[in-house]
């Protein structure tokens, strides 16, 4: 089943969160909390409660780069697993929406990711498929994808011996949505040629060739797409499983019975708009849906095919969508694990969703743009999704208070990091003078090689901040949201490498961050109440310097405001119980030595990636296609289009994103 691949074990209190939580789950408990401090090992308490159980589990995070982070741990840490990605497949994503105040109409835009959308066909064959199944996804997987139960109506068995019609065999490729390629090999096609037939899963790295003799299957083989390359050559396949090319399918036998219901809801509709003198609107929504059904008539599909997603589902007005968690639901019947990591900031997420959604959707539908079953075509609300899931673990160094009232106070704290290194020792000094300060706890830090990190309110103060230190001789850079994903990487690595001493920032400083050089973490204008100065805002701020055992925190106020006392007082009793247990168990706190990921890192010209030189955002800049001859194009397209291809495959999106702009650039007249 699961197998923890490590090498190293459970150390100081994860053992006993490990057993609390698990025990927890086998006494049937719903909800439960792991309250686990910065650099603890949550994610490895995580895996050992898989392992320990044996359960399929759906990890959700509250972003895509966390969610990749994580996706990344969990498949290093089960190798041999179906470890699965599933984000939003949108590298674009501009809604459908309608703003009345101008009659301005945007029409929906979107531009899918193709290895994501591989990444999310292969998460829900391998839960249909698989029990080892550990899913890493974000939000968007209380979103709609479909039944579960049409989507394997629509699974094709392929079996040596069977003997086929290959007129019939084609069309069921086509009803699963692939289509007839015979020059471009992509995912989500096939191919016929002479004897044999050619499949590319849309969720595999390999294709299926099937081998006729009279219309007989006599072998199957899995093959490298690029080289035709047989990967199975010492094992003989005997049967194999053709999944849908696309996550929403539709049944064309049902589509009589749906187009009648769409009709009657359509004659309803225009009635009611008639009737409220909206005639503009109501010719609008007759043209639209007559529009729509005529085109998934003739071809199967029209854009914004997942507003009639209802009537497909045959699900009734206000009826949830089906997810993911559907998915689990159907396939494990309701035995399976929910971690909801940062659920602090995940479960607000979570609960946000449908309000957005429905504000949207509403005006489109007051307007004449859609049917009243757009609306659901939504993301599930919170109380639906937290109906499903038998037990759910909420994971953070900060949980809110409907995280502890919903567990029944079942928290189990998680305090003692494995390198025995403290919470930070945290002091509080006056706002008046706080710069000059600053200023001489910086310089006491720079003569001792250590980094600091500031946190101000504002993207202004940063700056003038930054300035300031630098005309004072302090090597620093400011860092916030205007700042490219990318160049914000390579300014916290070149903190790493002694380029800075100090970094600046707003709202950056908080999840995520792992910077063990950073001993002193200065918190500006703290006693300004609001989401930036909370409890839970102050308490991950000042976990960033719980990496050093230098590690301090300098709060400046003018007043003592209930956030900064709770938030104290949370880190003075870690404190305490972290000092307890390495005295008893006479541990001496070590520092934590982490080598710079050579991920991403800039020169004048290239990135760097493991000592091999790829082009960076300046260097594509420079490639001019009116300078280039047809030649030298053709041979940049391919090596932007390689290396395109294996930055998306390290899950390194944003850059993948520009190559392949600078392709269809150098590719359009």
């Amino acid at each position: 089943m699961f197998n923890l691949k490590a090498s190293f074990k459970p150390t100081g209190d994860q053992p006993q969160a490990i057993s609390k939580l698990c025990d927890g789950i086998k006494r049937n408990l719903k909800n439960q909390v792991l309250l686990g401090v910065t650099g603890s090992g949550k994610t490895f308490t995580m895996a050992n409660i898989i392992q320990n159980l044996k359960l399929p589990t759906l990890i959700i995070s509250h972003n895509k780069t966390l969610a990749g982070q994580l996706y990344q741990e969990f498949r290093d840490f089960f190798p041999n697993n179906a470890v699965s990605y599933f984000v939003s497949y949108y590298d674009y994503y501009q809604p459908e929406s309608y703003l009345p105040q101008t009659d301005t109409y945007i029409e929906k835009e979107a531009d899918i990711n193709k290895l994501i959308e591989k990444l999310r066909l292969q998460t829900m064959t391998n839960i249909l498929t698989k029990r080892d199944v550990i899913v890493v996804a974000s939000v968007s997987c209380i979103y709609n994808i479909g039944s579960p139960d049409e989507y394997k109506k629509f699974v094709y068995k392929i079996n040596i011996k069977d003997e086929i019609d290959i007129n019939n065999f084609l069309l069921k490729l086509i009803n699963l949505q692939y289509v007839r390629s015979e020059f471009d090999f992509l995912r989500g096609t096939f191919r016929v040629r002479n004897n044999l037939i050619d499949i590319y899963p849309s969720y595999e790295d390999y294709a299926v060739r099937i081998y006729l003799f009279k219309n007989k299957i006599v072998k199957i083989d899995y093959i490298d797409p690029l080289t035709g390359k047989v990967l199975n050559s010492l094992k003989q396949i005997k049967s194999t499983l053709i999944f849908p090319a696309k996550q929403y399918i539709i049944d064309k036998s049902i589509f009589k019975n749906v187009e009648s219901e769409i009709r009657k809801d359509l004659s309803i509709e225009y009635k009611l708009l008639k009737n409220q003198k909206k005639k503009l609107e109501a010719e609008r929504l007759l043209k639209r849906v007559n529009f729509d059904l005529e085109m998934i008539n003739e071809v199967g599909y029209v854009n914004g095919i997942e507003n009639y997603s209802r009537y497909f589902d045959n699900r009734k007005p206000d009826d949830p969508p089906y997810t993911i968690v559907d998915f689990f639901d159907n396939a494990f019947n309701g035995n399976y694990l929910v971690f909801i990591d940062e659920s602090h900031m995940t479960v607000p997420q979570l609960k946000g969703m449908y309000n957005g959604d429905y504000s949207r959707k509403k005006t489109l539908v007051s307007f004449g743009f859609r049917l009243k079953a757009a609306f659901d075509n939504r993301p599930l609300k919170f109380e639906e999704f937290y109906k499903g899931p038998k037990n759910i673990i909420y994971f953070s160094a900060t949980p809110s208070e409907w995280e502890i009232n919903i567990s029944k106070n079942r928290v189990i704290n998680q305090l003692i990091r494995p390198t025995g290194i403290l919470d930070p020792k945290i002091f509080t000094r006056s706002a008046k003078d706080e710069i000059i300060d600053l200023l001489k706890e910086i310089k006491k830090r720079v003569k001792v090689r250590q980094k600091i990190l500031v946190t101000t309110l504002t993207k202004k103060t940063a700056e003038d901040l930054s300035e300031y230190l630098l005309n004072q001789n302090v090597k620093a850079e400011y860092l916030h949201s205007d700042i490219q994903t990318l160049e914000r990487s390579d300014i916290l690595d070149n903190l790493r490498k002694n380029k800075f001493d100090v970094i600046i920032g707003v709202n950056l400083l908080r999840e995520g961050l792992d910077l063990p050089e950073v001993s002193l973490v200065a918190i500006l204008d703290a006693d300004k109440e609001g989401f930036l100065r909370s409890k839970t805002s102050l308490i991950q701020t000042m976990g960033r310097a719980a990496r050093n055992i230098s590690g301090e925190v300098i709060i400046y106020m003018d007043k003592m405001t209930n956030s900064i006392k709770q938030a104290i007082s949370e880190i003075d009793r870690r404190r305490n119980v972290q000092i307890k247990y390495n005295i008893k168990n006479k541990i001496i706190p070590k520092n934590i030595y982490k080598p710079v990921r050579e991920r991403i890192i800039k020169d004048d010209e290239f990135y760097i990636l493991n000592d091999k030189k790829v082009y960076n955002e300046n260097s594509l800049n420079q490639i001019k296609k009116d300078s280039l001859t047809s030649y030298d194009k053709t041979k940049i397209i391919k090596k932007l289009e390689r290396e395109m291809v294996s930055q998306a495959n390290n899950l390194n999106f944003e850059l993948a994103i520009k190559l392949r702009d600078k392709i269809n650039e150098l590719k359009n007249n």
